[in-house]
């Protein structure tokens, strides 16, 4: 019976699997259209606050990601 809670205790719930899902989306949506802007920028001090926030969005969905897999598989 403990391991069984152990178990769910690890589980991240679905309607948070939902939510991080979204983010996910949300974040990988942000690095995309800040790489795209970037690429249609003339101004080389846009350009680069366009491929910073491209790269900590890229962050953010790569530490999101990393959470998830931690924090969602089940224990043997």
């Amino acid at each position: 019976m403990n391991s069984n809670m152990n178990n769910q205790s690890s589980m991240i719930a679905s309607k948070n699997l939902t939510m991080l899902e979204d983010e996910l989306n949300y974040e990988i949506l942000c690095n995309r259209k800040m790489n795209l802007y970037a690429n249609y920028c003339q101004d080389q001090n846009l350009k680069n606050v366009c491929e910073k926030s491209a790269q900590m969005h890229k962050q953010h969905f790569d530490q999101l990601y990393g959470y998830l897999n931690s924090h969602n598989k089940p224990q043997q």
